[in-house]
């Protein structure tokens, strides 16, 4: 009911973020949605910081922003994967840029595994690229955001983090330890005064980037495997409007009632939208 009410009031929002100034981090840049946002936020003011292991698709973003309007941008070779790397390049990135004032965090990985499949090391390295990543990139520039009460924290979650997916029990739990901890986040910096400081939590269905790999929605009206740019697009209004969640598609709004459904009927859902069968086509082997 809440975000149902919160969409309502952001058809007509009564203020809109101004970028201009804003110092904006996105982890994961090289390609995908990350590059696609970095692209709709070259044009508007902003300094760009963008990490990623992919240095050659770091380098093309940096240029297509450039193009875009973006007249400061920033590449550093960054594994997200690694705290040690996380915090030796946010220092670098206070040194050499300043503090960071929007933290958009969407590097991720997805390996499409069964359960029993899923090596120890599968695992931990889903939880460190997915969600520990996150808390680093936040304990490494959220402290500079307090000092100030100014800034805003995004984390790309996603749908998988409201239900469990078939072939995806790293995913899943790796997003909903994601949006808990900024559902946490968000409390205390209301509950403490620091109420300048807004958070985003980006929850999509499938879209269609290298995470992906070919997933084909069995029913496209009405859980679309969206395109990167125009999630992008929604992304960068949800900064915009300040929106504590997106969530999309719209029917994603389902899975949050989960709780007050008995399990059968949830399994029926997932087995009419036949996702079980989505996947095996993305990711089983034969």
């Amino acid at each position: 009911i809440y975000l149902l009410i919160e969409n309502l009031f952001c058809i007509f929002p009564l203020r809109k973020k101004c970028f201009a100034g804003e110092i904006v981090l996105i982890t994961g840049s090289a390609n995908g949605i990350g590059r696609q946002v970095a692209l709709k936020l070259a044009p508007l003011g902003v300094t760009l910081v963008l990490w990623d292991i992919d240095d050659e698709g770091n380098k093309e973003t940096s240029r297509l922003a450039q193009q875009n309007g973006a007249s400061r941008v920033f590449v550093y070779h960054c594994d997200c994967s690694s705290r040690e790397d996380v915090y030796e390049q946010a220092d670098k990135v206070k040194r050499e840029v300043g503090d960071v004032t929007i933290l958009i965090n969407n590097a991720g990985r997805l390996l499409g595994k069964k359960f029993c499949e899923l090596t120890d090391e599968d695992f931990e390295n889903t939880l460190r690229i997915n969600f520990f990543s996150q808390v680093w990139t936040c304990k490494a520039f959220l402290p500079a955001m307090v000092a100030c009460n100014r800034g805003h924290l995004v984390c790309t979650a996603s749908a998988a983090g409201l239900l469990g997916f078939y072939r995806a029990s790293d995913y899943c739990a790796s997003k909903s330890a994601v949006i808990g901890m900024m559902e946490a986040i968000n409390s205390e910096l209301y509950h403490g005064g620091k109420r300048g400081i807004k958070t985003t939590i980006i929850c999509p269905y499938f879209i269609s980037t290298r995470l992906s790999k070919g997933f084909k929605s069995k029913k496209p009206c009405l859980f679309p495997v969206y395109d990167p740019e125009y999630a992008a697009c929604r992304i960068v209004d949800a900064i915009k409007m300040e929106k504590f969640y997106l969530i999309m598609p719209p029917a994603v709004y389902l899975f949050g009632l989960k709780i007050f459904l008995p399990r059968k009927l949830v399994l029926f859902l997932e087995s009419y939208i036949k996702y079980p069968e989505s996947m095996e086509e993305a990711f089983g082997q034969k």
